[in-house]
């Protein structure tokens, strides 16, 4: 999919945040829901996205709703920096399939990443873990969330 487009209202993350889809809840607020990515790069992989949106993509969110997003990331990555103590955070966002962009409402990836670690995988290109291991390392993440 290129930037412009139509905003898919059964792509997955609306079916997560209506409760359709489940998911490895980490933090929700009125503006932002965060969760364990379901095929991760690394442990702790965690995703933030808009609740009420239907930005496909940065260029296309209302900066009122950005300046939420993007406190709800800053949140979420200093629990996942506390939960996990990496030697590094990528925190990225991506704009149109040639990206790597495979799910289209707006989201940010939170990724630790630890000294020695090989280069990241194209994204959604692992298999999907285990459910169970997903909501444990939530709830490690969520416990440090202030």
């Amino acid at each position: 999919m290129s930037l412009d487009g139509v905003y898919d209202h059964d792509n997955i993350f609306a079916k997560i945040l209506r409760g359709e889809i489940p998911s490895a809840r980490v933090f929700e607020d009125d503006h932002v829901y965060a969760f364990m990515d379901a095929f991760p790069q690394a442990k702790g992989h965690t995703l933030v996205i808009p609740k009420h949106s239907e930005a496909r993509n940065l260029l296309e969110e209302e900066p009122e709703k950005l300046s939420h997003l993007i406190l709800g990331v800053q949140r979420v990555a200093r629990a996942v920096r506390a939960a996990f103590n990496p030697d590094g955070i990528m925190m990225f966002q991506l704009n149109g399939a040639p990206t790597g962009q495979s799910v289209f409402h707006l989201h940010f990836h939170i990724i630790p990443r630890w000294e020695g670690d090989g280069p990241l995988g194209r994204h959604a290109g692992g298999k999907m873990a285990d459910m169970d291991e997903l909501k444990a390392l939530a709830e490690q993440i969520a416990a440090k969330i202030s």
